[in-house]
């Protein structure tokens, strides 16, 4: 077994891969120190067996983040995944709330980024697009729209469900996407304080262009940052998302707040037990950047190799860490 030695955190994500005390045991045994839970589509309520699981592994030493589901824009219920070939038009539901933001022409962006389609026309309930890519689509994904503002409430009834369960759940700190300003971590640290969850720490999610443009007043009412670069990607060019990082990562440094960076570590180790040369080289860049922590989410969530990833996480921050060529 190797423990990583720096102070570095490394947190994986809980899912179908690795709900498991034995394998969470080995997991926590290669560094990681703590563990995020997404949700989005999920409630502390019905994944009791999951943190039952967790608390027995971590013997409640280890970090518990919860991820929000925030003003983030998403399609609605679909009793069954929609499959599509590039150029064909198909119907989605979509909320009331978000059917606000849609109109005729605009180009959109679903499931994080990975498939671009062209509305063709909306109704109350759903609308029409036509896919530039071939894919499948399930309930509950993602859309981003380009351009346009988000101005949806930073709190869903589902969070505050899940705000009002987290103290008891063992959650040490909760994960606020799509931060926008200072008002938005002011409603959520509200909405702890009166669920006597004083003590739970406020992660900071910079997922867009105004997430960096308001960094500084983030700064000030977050207990950390988080460099989230799957929708930071999607909201600034591709192209310019290193340079950004660097950016958050500076300010961060010259504030003294400890910043995490996430999305695509090991992105590839999904399905394969080891990792490109190009992802342990991003985990240095972190390291090298100051990074108090790195997190990965798919990988262990629903990877096929959630240890081997933990155990290139450690040993790859440890490296970064060591004078290896003084």
């Amino acid at each position: 077994m190797f423990k990583n030695p720096s102070k570095i955190k490394i947190y994986g994500t809980l899912g179908p891969a690795c709900h498991d005390t034995s394998l969470l045991k080995e997991m926590i045994a290669e560094g990681m120190s703590g563990v995020r839970l997404n949700l989005s589509h999920i409630s502390l309520a019905n994944s009791r067996q999951w943190l039952d699981e967790w608390q027995e592994a971590s013997e409640g030493s280890c970090d518990l983040l919860v991820d929000m589901q925030g003003p983030e824009m998403r399609i609605g219920s679909l009793s069954e995944p929609v499959c599509f070939n590039r150029h064909d038009q198909i119907s989605l539901p979509v909320p009331g709330n978000v059917m606000q933001f849609l109109g005729e022409g605009q180009e959109v962006l679903l499931d994080d980024g990975r498939y671009t389609a062209r509305v063709i026309s909306t109704d109350a309930e759903r609308v029409r697009l036509l896919m530039h890519r071939d894919g499948e689509l399930s309930g509950g994904k993602s859309i981003k729209i380009p351009g346009v503002k988000n101005t949806l409430p930073p709190l869903t009834d589902h969070d505050m469900s899940n705000i009002s369960l987290a103290k008891d759940s063992g959650v040490t700190g909760v994960m606020q996407p799509f931060v926008r300003g200072k008002d938005d971590l002011i409603a959520l640290r509200r909405a702890l304080d009166d669920n006597g969850a004083e003590d739970i720490k406020i992660f900071a999610k910079i997922e867009n262009r105004e997430g960096v443009d308001k960094l500084d007043e983030i700064l000030a009412f977050s207990d950390w940052v988080v460099i989230a670069r799957g929708d930071l990607g999607n909201d600034i060019p591709l192209w310019e998302l290193p340079v950004t990082q660097r950016y958050i990562a500076k300010k961060c440094r010259k504030a003294n707040k400890p910043f995490i960076v996430v999305t695509q570590m090991l992105a590839s180790m999904e399905h394969s037990p080891v990792p490109t040369r190009a992802e342990v080289s991003d985990i240095d860049h972190a390291v090298l950047d100051g990074a108090g922590g790195v997190m990965v989410t798919g990988e262990t969530a629903v990877g096929s190799y959630p240890l081997e990833v933990i155990r290139y996480l450690s040993r790859t921050i440890n490296a970064s860490c060591m004078d290896l060529y003084p």
